[in-house]
């Protein structure tokens, strides 16, 4: 294929990935909004409630490593359309037992866990696949387009949930979901996942590694990459500290400070508007020089904004001004967290060798992701022990105290050694 050729096709995939990615997210966080609301009307526990959050997690933070393998050793086309597959299978078979014997929790859980399993594997499988979909010219558009389409689900997803789950049936509401994964399915298969491809087919009757050799081995590579090593372990710390704010922003706003529930969605809902405003900016601007370094200062910012979340509680304002400030707040706070994300999966995107790409964004989700349900319980916790203002800006200083340390200048170096004032860039010779 030609170069115009290849870039030609690489457009297409810009869309093409962003309109699949649109209709999935969008699928799945409809379907998640929706099916909390039914599980909440059904038994009025937040316990059940709870229980099916931990059936969407937890799955996810134990397989995803072994998603990563099979990302790296099969065909990624086939993975992410079998993926999407099981997933529309998973909800066509609960619509088909709600139908026949009616839904209940041990039917809605399974579906949970399987649709949790099947959209990770599609989700470790796309953000290893992307380096090979695009350009490496505009793999920060293509980020940026991915993080839009993850922003607009997260504002749209509950408010279409919440229609549809206010005025039509839930076998209907089941149908519509089955229906945007099958689309989804259709995009994809018009995508080529090898187009930019480096890695030599292998030849015919050559031994694969065992997953367990496999699995090792990607363990291995990530010990052997310091910059990568650094990033896992910012991205923990980062998941675990602002579960802080996850838990610490509804208590304080709606219990400390009696905010309404109304205005209260409004200040979640600015976090994906400035979501989206990141992205668009991502998308449409030029690519950042060093992205470790701009991260860093993205985490910083996030970390003061942490501790802010204890300024309504240590300075008196009026109902109004708390109101207001959480919106600017969570705005900001919304357009940091793309300005960590964006230049953090470029870079990783390209320094990352292909072969192991699947391996390292699988451990990346997978311990990122066990944070959270450990954050929920530690911090759940200390709200009910220590003043919430304590506990955000003590987060805010360990969160700092952290990046500050693993992102120092002589890591930041390693990463960019343009930083160096003594790198020495080659120059061409002009001879030639």
């Amino acid at each position: 294929m030609s170069e115009a050729a290849k870039i030609s096709k690489a457009t297409y995939h810009l869309y093409t990935f962003t309109i699949s990615k649109l209709i999935s997210t969008f699928g799945s966080s409809v379907y998640a909004f929706g099916i909390s609301l039914y599980v909440l009307a059904l038994t009025g526990s937040a316990a059940n409630f709870a229980l099916n959050l931990i059936c969407s997690i937890l799955p996810r933070t134990l397989l995803a490593p072994f998603a990563g393998y099979i990302a790296d050793n099969y065909s990624k086309k086939m993975i992410v359309i079998l993926a999407q597959l099981a997933s529309a299978l998973a909800v066509a078979g609960l619509l088909v037992y709600s139908i026949y014997a009616g839904l209940s929790l041990p039917a809605i859980y399974t579906t949970t866990a399987l649709i949790s399993v099947s959209s990770m594997f599609a989700s470790v499988t796309f953000s290893s696949a992307i380096a090979n979909l695009i350009d490496a010219d505009r793999i920060q558009k293509a980020m940026g387009f991915n993080q839009s389409a993850i922003a607009i689900a997260t504002i749209g997803g509950p408010v279409v949930g919440g229609i549809l789950f206010g005025f039509v049936s839930m076998n209907v509401f089941l149908i519509i979901q089955v229906a945007a994964y099958l689309m989804a399915v259709v995009l994809e298969s018009t995508m080529n996942f090898k187009l930019f491809t480096n890695r030599i087919a292998e030849t015919a009757g050559a031994v694969k590694k065992s997953m367990a050799a496999g699995m090792k081995e990607g363990f291995v590579y990530l010990k052997s990459n310091r910059v990568v090593m650094v990033i896992v372990t910012v991205a923990v710390g980062i998941n675990f500290f602002f579960s802080a704010l996850m838990i610490g922003l509804p208590f304080i706003a709606v219990q400390e400070l009696k905010i309404e529930a109304t205005h209260f969605g409004f200040i979640e809902a600015m976090i994906a508007v400035g979501m989206l405003l990141a992205s668009i900016y991502f998308s449409v601007g030029k690519e950042v020089k060093f992205p470790l370094r701009f991260s860093k200062r993205g985490i910083l910012v996030m970390s003061v904004l942490l501790a802010g979340l204890a300024m309504p509680l240590m300075v008196d304002l009026s109902y109004t001004g708390s109101v207001v400030f959480f919106l600017v707040l969570m705005l900001v706070f919304g357009v940091t967290n793309v300005f960590v994300n964006t230049p953090i999966g470029v870079m990783m995107q390209k320094d990352v060798e292909e072969e192991y790409r699947g391996r390292v964004f699988g451990i990346l989700e997978s311990v990122a992701m066990a944070m959270m349900p450990l954050g929920y319980l530690v911090f759940g916790l200390l709200y009910d022990l220590v003043p919430a203002e304590y506990v955000v800006i003590g987060s805010s200083l360990c969160l700092i105290v952290l990046t500050s340390f693993m992102m120092r200048p002589s890591i930041l170096k390693q990463a960019h050694p343009e930083l160096d004032q003594d790198f020495i860039p080659a120059t061409p010779d002009l001879q030639k």
